[in-house]
């Protein structure tokens, strides 16, 4: 069955089905329904969400996007702490070697694609650690800051919209450098680190807090500078959030910091967890 799915996903129109699960999303008409079904099928825990009622939700992006409550992900409070920027399930993680991340057993990709064909960006991080988190439906859907830092620049990398389940990432090769996603690029103390939003099938937008209101990202400008703009956002902050789930790599330089030892393939995460130390003197 998970060869058949990985099959049809390589027939179905993928731009179709997003286009009509982002109308079915941002609609009034069916929201009540479709919100309901949603926290039966997923288990979703509204009593973690800002407005728990189901029932006050004008459309299914708001309830998807929902706010916590003050204090359900309280941040790792430690020097140095490395936060984690989502909840949801980690893929995979390790040491970026050769120019190359592990996506999942045997299967590998490029830095230098995943980031857009940013060369120079690739270099300056072979050698440092990376982590991907993938977020399921059930999940909260906002992403956050791991650390302090100034927005350098963005990138838009239009693409595929692959599902990147479990079974996806086994057997599809080099499937986050073929699916649309959104680079953001920031300066910390640390030195340069990324954040990657990977889209996905029936994911109807990805957007950031410096984004104009209700736009989602299907048409950004394919790179863009922030360096005269100084915007800085704090460890924890929220930066972003997925209109319907997917995944959030991170990329980290050479000896800038420490993965936990705890984290392993498959292992639960939270928002604001610590999931690494930065390394004293590590510019």
């Amino acid at each position: 069955m998970p060869r058949l799915s990985v099959l049809l996903q390589f027939l179905l129109p993928h731009r179709l089905l997003t286009a009509i699960a982002g109308a079915l999303a941002r609609g009034e008409t069916f929201a009540g329904i479709l919100i309901r079904l949603f926290i039966r099928r997923y288990q979703v825990d509204m009593s973690e969400a800002l407005d728990p009622d189901p029932a006050s939700y004008r459309n299914f992006n708001e309830f998807f996007t929902r706010a916590l409550k003050p204090g359900a992900r309280p941040p790792a409070h430690e020097a140095g702490a490395v936060l984690c920027p989502a909840d949801g399930a980690i893929s995979e993680l390790g040491r970026i070697t050769d120019g190359r991340l592990l996506q999942a057993k045997q299967r590998h990709y490029q830095v230098e694609s995943l980031l857009g064909g940013d060369a120079a960006l690739a270099k300056a991080l072979n050698g440092g650690r990376f982590l991907t988190i993938y977020l399921s439906p059930r999940d909260y859907h906002r992403v956050h800051m791991p650390l302090d830092g100034r927005l350098l620049q963005t990138r838009h990398i239009p693409g595929k919209l692959f599902s990147v389940n479990e079974a996806s990432t086994a057997r599809i090769a080099e499937l986050f450098c073929r699916n649309e996603r959104l680079v953001s690029v920031f300066e910390g103390e640390c030195g340069r680190f990324a954040l990657v939003m990977v889209g996905a099938m029936i994911v109807a937008g990805i957007g950031t807090v410096w984004d104009e209101p209700g736009r989602e990202g299907r048409l950004r400008a394919p790179a863009q500078s922030f360096a005269e703009r100084e915007l800085l956002l704090a460890a924890g902050a929220e930066m972003g959030r997925f209109q319907l789930g997917s995944t959030v790599i991170l990329l980290f330089p050479p000896g800038a910091m420490e993965l936990e030892s705890w984290l392993s393939p498959g292992a639960s995460v939270r928002m604001g967890r610590k999931i690494g130390s930065l390394r004293p003197n590590n510019k």
